[in-house]
């Protein structure tokens, strides 16, 4: 099984999300997010949401996963966080699944088809590497990117490097402070999971980079 892309979910969350978030500044980053979240037709969406965040990624979010009759969690560190953050969604009219705890624990806990991270804290690494992807594969999103990138490609491909789950497919968007999306595979396990088969830990794997649009391929040989 794998993620199947459809376009006409993701065209009809985006402009919902436009609706929803015209008030919102950056709110091109939070319609794009919720485009990809259904587009993927994800049933689980999983974000990491701290104080001082802004919510239209957040709204985004859910309303993706009202068109893929799918869940919308979202990982706060503390009980303050948890009234903050569900005071702005409830102002908009949207009420998602709230835990609180540290991410990277939480996560494993969690059969995650997209997943968004931020950039800017200190724990994306650890929160992305620990999670635990479903059998269809997993979209990836991390938010302000370019913060992080010296060398043209956002970081959640160094993530990967010498692992067991290997990224199919990479890009680093210039929307925002940048965001880096990328495509798990189907069959690569997560923390946690049962593990691959001595065929896919076994394969080759040759990274190609498209010059003109940046795009990274991973083949398997």
């Amino acid at each position: 099984m794998k993620l199947v892309w459809s376009p006409e979910i993701a065209a009809k969350a985006l402009v919902d999300t436009v609706k929803s978030c015209k008030l919102f500044d950056g709110s091109s980053v939070a319609e794009l997010i919720s485009a990809m979240a259904a587009g993927w037709n994800a049933k689980l969406i999983v974000e990491t949401w701290s104080l001082g965040d802004m919510a239209a990624t957040s709204i985004g979010l859910s309303i993706a996963s009202v068109h893929t009759c799918g869940k919308h969690v979202c990982i706060v560190p503390d009980e303050e966080t948890k009234v903050a953050y569900t005071s702005v969604l409830k102002n908009a009219g949207m009420s998602p699944e709230v835990i609180v705890g540290e991410p990277e624990d939480v996560v494993k806990g969690l059969v995650i088809d997209f997943l968004v991270v931020d950039g800017r804290k200190n724990n994306f690494g650890r929160v992305v590497t620990a999670a635990k992807f479903g059998v269809r594969g997993a979209v990836l999103v991390c938010k302000n990117a370019c913060l992080m990138s010296t060398d043209g490609y956002g970081p959640l491909r160094r993530l990967f490097e010498g692992g067991s789950r290997r990224v199919v497919r990479s890009v680093l968007l210039p929307v925002g402070h940048g965001l880096d999306i990328a495509y798990v595979a189907a069959g690569e396990s997560g923390s946690g999971s049962v593990s691959g088969s001595d065929k896919v830990k076994k394969s080759r794997w040759v990274r190609r980079v498209d010059r003109r649009s940046g795009e990274e391929f991973m083949f398997r040989k």
